[in-house]
């Protein structure tokens, strides 16, 4: 997932060899890390939707265990590594070009392919977003961390303000708008994409775009204006 790797509605670039592929193999490997984690985060944000007795135990549970702080430590290497990495390869690819812009038509026809290839062309701003909303979010939310039973009101009362409303719901159509196109390009990446299962990781990819993208979106919009 990155602001270089392109869906197949991109040129087609050979993939490298060697020392240069180094980048595109460690964004994928860090972007995976980072959906796995929004796939959990989102499991764990769902029961403060429908079961917030169930939501402040289980927030109470995870803060207590010893190894959280190794676990945020390597979510917090993914999300540094990762547009890093995007943006060395983003460059290493404009110099093999020329700096000469690539053309963005889509060589498959169906739906999403268009949208595909608009969030490959927009990565970049769709990750200065990303980041931009992951700063904010963290400095509302984590440092400092909500007292233990104090989670969900902590939660209620950012979104209580518009402006944050609206950055939360930039951040998740963000994420899904990225993760749309990323899960495939890395699959690229990992060399595990080829003609036989291309279709199947596509359409896998795009189904958890719009189940993450989709997901944050609809809780936060429910937290602020469902009554509890």
């Amino acid at each position: 997932m990155t602001a270089s790797d392109r869906p197949s509605s991109a040129p087609t670039v050979a993939p490298a060899a060697g020392p240069a592929a180094a980048p595109a193999v460690g964004v994928a490997v860090s972007g995976l890390v980072l959906v796995l984690f929004l796939v959990v985060h989102l499991g764990g944000l769902v029961p403060a939707v429908v079961h917030p007795a169930a939501f402040e135990r289980y927030a109470a549970v995870l803060h207590r265990q010893p190894w959280l702080p190794l676990v945020e430590a390597a979510l917090l290497l993914a999300l540094l590594v990762h547009p890093a990495l995007a943006l060395r390869r983003a460059l290493r690819l404009a110099r093999a070009r020329g700096m000469a812009p690539a053309l963005r038509r889509s060589r498959r026809e169906g739906p999403g392919e268009g949208l595909a290839a608009l969030a490959a062309a927009q990565a970049p701003w769709i990750g200065t977003l990303l980041l931009l909303f992951l700063a904010v979010h963290l400095l509302q939310l984590r440092w400092p961390r909500p007292a233990e039973g104090q989670e969900l009101a902590a939660l209620m009362a950012v979104l209580r303000s518009p402006g944050s409303l609206a950055l939360y719901g930039a951040g998740s159509l963000a994420a899904g708008l990225h993760l749309f196109h990323g899960h495939e390009a890395a699959h690229r990446s990992l060399g595990l994409l080829d003609p036989a299962n291309g279709a199947r990781i596509r359409a896998v990819g795009r189904l958890l775009a719009l189940v993450l993208g989709g997901g944050f979106l609809l809780v936060a919009l429910l937290l602020r204006f469902v009554p509890a």
